[in-house]
């Protein structure tokens, strides 16, 4: 039976929303784990603990353990030599350290607003090292996206606290950025072209090693003189249970939309923190969140629809590997690409 064309356009267009409106409600549950992390980790200061490598280790742990056992199971050999992904973990590791270093030198605005810097390292990385092209139409959703997290950031002017050094903080968080941006255009790799669970089981091996190492060495006094209690184990648990979440969940946005969609959609990690504070704390919230939410999910539309589907490009062109191009180019050049393939 042969249906007609405009039957069977109709349906590709659906499918492509279908896995549109996936990707972006995947990202956005990358972005509650965020925020979960970042409670339960404040929950934990609160108590007294400071010791980030430590929490991150078993978080590494918790990875190693359940990926590791399926891959074991599989009995299949790695796809990637292990010292890339000891590069991977040292920057997931390291980023994630230095952002919490940076608390103790500068602003909450500063470090929001200078944490956008994820967002250039992930499309300069992806273009060079991925190949990936972008259109004017998403550079202008991730714009816009910034723009959107901008309008929280001036609405917490002056009243997010302070640090005693703000240039050395914020070079901190730059450089936790570049950390950021190198291990997630790495992971977005491994995804797409070799094996998830293998790149959560590796990753967790050797963060836990790279946490386990440092921590003996920075956190140790640390550790020794905190009076643990059921609490503070407590929170403990829920940090490991929403990193890895956060971990789990996200290779599939990588694959499905990049490391750029990635971190466009982590912008939204503040908008989830003021949900807890108004449930969980009972604060008050500003309209801006409101209005900085609206532009965020506005540029994300944009970036993900706009441009001639460019999540179902990425997602093809993995699969026959013909192109390296992010967004979908016109039916006629298309064709006229496949006949030159041909």
């Amino acid at each position: 039976m042969n249906w007609p064309k405009s039957a069977t356009k109709s349906w590709w267009s659906s499918h492509e929303n279908l896995r549109v409106i996936g990707v972006l409600l995947l990202g956005q549950l990358v972005s509650l784990f965020t925020a979960l992390i970042g409670l339960t980790s404040s929950l934990i200061a609160k108590q007294g603990v400071d010791a980030p490598l430590t929490q991150s280790m078993f978080a590494y742990a918790s990875l190693a353990l359940i990926y590791g056992s399926i891959l074991l199971y599989r009995q299949q050999k790695p796809l990637v030599s292990w010292y890339w992904y000891l590069l991977l973990a040292l920057a997931d590791v390291h980023g994630t350290y230095l952002i919490t270093q940076a608390y103790q030198y500068t602003t909450i605005t500063s470090i929001t607003l200078l944490y956008c810097c994820t967002i250039p390292w992930a499309i300069i990385l992806t273009w060079f090292f991925l190949g990936t092209r972008y259109s004017l139409w998403q550079l202008s959703g991730a714009a816009l996206c910034v723009l959107g997290l901008s309008v929280i950031v001036f609405s917490d002017t002056g009243s997010g606290g302070g640090g005693s050094k703000f240039i050395l903080g914020d070079v901190l968080v730059i450089l936790a950025t570049l950390f950021y941006g190198i291990s997630n255009v790495g992971v977005e790799f491994c995804a797409k072209k070799k094996d998830r669970v293998e790149v959560l089981c590796m990753i967790g091996v050797f963060g836990f090693l790279v946490t386990i190492v440092e921590a003996s060495v920075i956190e140790l006094k640390t550790l020794e003189s905190v009076k643990w209690s059921s609490d503070i184990v407590f929170c403990f648990a829920g940090f490991v249970v929403s990193s890895f979440m956060f971990y789990t969940t996200t290779p599939f946005v990588l694959k499905l939309g990049g490391a750029t969609m990635f971190n466009l959609s982590s912008l939204t990690t503040n908008l989830w923190a003021v949900v807890f504070q108004v449930f969980i704390y009972h604060g008050k919230v500003s309209w801006l969140y409101f209005l900085s939410f609206a532009i965020i999910v506005v540029g994300l539309i944009i970036y993900s629809t706009i441009g001639k589907g460019s999540l179902l490009a990425s997602v093809t062109t993995d699969e026959n590997e013909n192109t390296k191009y992010q967004v979908l180019i016109d039916e006629s050049t298309a064709s006229a690409n496949e006949s030159s393939y041909d």
